[in-house]
């Protein structure tokens, strides 16, 4: 196994959002600001106000959407943790 596969393996495999259905995509956005907002108590945001900042973070590649091949889960993180963990698409 090479470091690049070590990485996916450890890190996850990046997935294109525009590759994921529109309802699968709504619902994992839904779940994960959900979750994420949770701890950060009332932000004056509606539920889709929070769903549409994710998603235009996708759209600018300043987020990207990470399935976890050990857990078998998906998640959003930072394009910058991708980068500094050395997990990237292009690699």
């Amino acid at each position: 196994m090479d470091q690049n596969q070590r990485n996916q393996h450890e890190e996850g495999l990046e997935i294109p959002f525009e590759q994921i259905s529109p309802d699968t995509l709504r619902n994992m956005l839904q779940e994960f600001v959900t979750r994420e907002w949770s701890d950060l108590g009332d932000s004056g945001c509606t539920l889709d106000d929070k769903i549409a900042q994710v998603l235009q973070q996708l759209q600018e590649h300043s987020a990207k959407v990470v399935y976890d091949i050990t857990t078998e889960t998906c998640n959003i993180v930072a394009a910058q943790q991708l980068l500094a963990s050395g997990n990237r698409a292009d690699e």
